[in-house]
């Protein structure tokens, strides 16, 4: 049976579907079978793995729509793209956009990807689902249907800011439409060691979220091979295997499967203001 992994941030450009592809290529070099589901209208994840979102007849709306309409999913009618990689897409493009209104109004809206992707859990390993940088009712779905959730989290000080909401979020979604979900870890992303700020980040960071949050000892550093991959259409681990961006996530492949995710509960809730504040006093001053 598959495991359901959330890619979530309502921050952009935190790397979420960075790390949802070349995650997904890892645990898929690693011989598991993999499946990506692009959940953001802006169709970066298809268009990273060289679809064109215009030219595509069947998505993850088409998918999500026919589960509204009839209340369940038949497998033939899940359109799954296999990317040169092998991997499988369910893609997306800006249609999914009118999936904001078109979930809200159902009463169990909420439950429509985890509908959708029913009949394909006994086909892969791992289905990986790439948020959109918001906590509307997709991000809701996306984290409704997952069993973890990965939270990437640039190395900045007003991202650590920002990821109490996301953290309440996740606590209701547990508590009210998905008990399973779980923590799987935070990711640092985007960090350019060679400078004192990022490397204070990544320590306050640490010292923030203690016990209460695991955060992954594999750090994402800032790579001109991660930002190319996605011009080709394929993986950091294809387009450039023996580079540190493909490396780092390997290592966050192996990591992943081999520690528990941590429970959703009321210590995970919220990072205590004050312990934000005082990393970024200690970022500002030592920089």
């Amino acid at each position: 049976m598959a495991q359901i992994i959330a890619v979530a941030n309502q921050k952009g450009g935190t790397g979420k579907t960075t790390t949802t592809l070349n995650l997904g290529a890892a645990l898929q070099e690693m011989g598991n079978s993999v499946l990506l589901v692009d959940m953001d209208p802006q169709a970066s994840l298809t268009l990273a793995l060289g679809l064109n979102p215009d030219d595509l007849e069947t998505t993850i709306y088409t998918a999500l729509t026919r589960v509204i309409e009839t209340g369940e999913m038949d497998p033939a009618e899940i359109d799954i793209v296999t990317t040169d990689e092998g991997m499988g897409l369910l893609p997306t493009n800006i249609e999914l956009s009118q999936a904001d209104l078109d979930l809200v109004r159902e009463p169990l809206g909420v439950y429509a990807l985890r509908d959708v992707l029913r009949p394909t859990i006994d086909t892969y390993d791992y289905i990986l689902v790439d948020c959109p940088p918001s906590l509307g009712i997709l991000t809701t779905n996306g984290l409704a249907a997952a069993g973890q959730v990965i939270i990437p989290l640039q190395a900045d000080y007003l991202a650590l800011k920002g990821v109490n909401l996301l953290l309440r979020t996740i606590t209701k979604i547990q508590r009210r439409a998905n008990r399973r979900l779980q923590i799987a870890g935070v990711l640092l992303t985007m960090a350019d060691l060679r400078t004192l700020h990022a490397r204070e980040m990544i320590a306050t960071t640490r010292q923030a979220f203690n016990e209460r949050v695991f955060v992954f000892e594999t750090v994402i550093r800032m790579s001109v091979q991660l930002k190319e991959a996605p011009i080709t259409g394929r993986s950091v681990l294809t387009y450039a295997s023996d580079t540190g961006g493909a490396d780092a996530y390997r290592e966050l492949a192996k990591e992943l499967v081999s520690r528990p995710s941590t429970p959703v509960n009321s210590t995970t809730e919220q990072l205590p203001d004050d312990e934000i504040e005082e990393a970024g006093k200690e970022i500002t001053e030592d920089g």
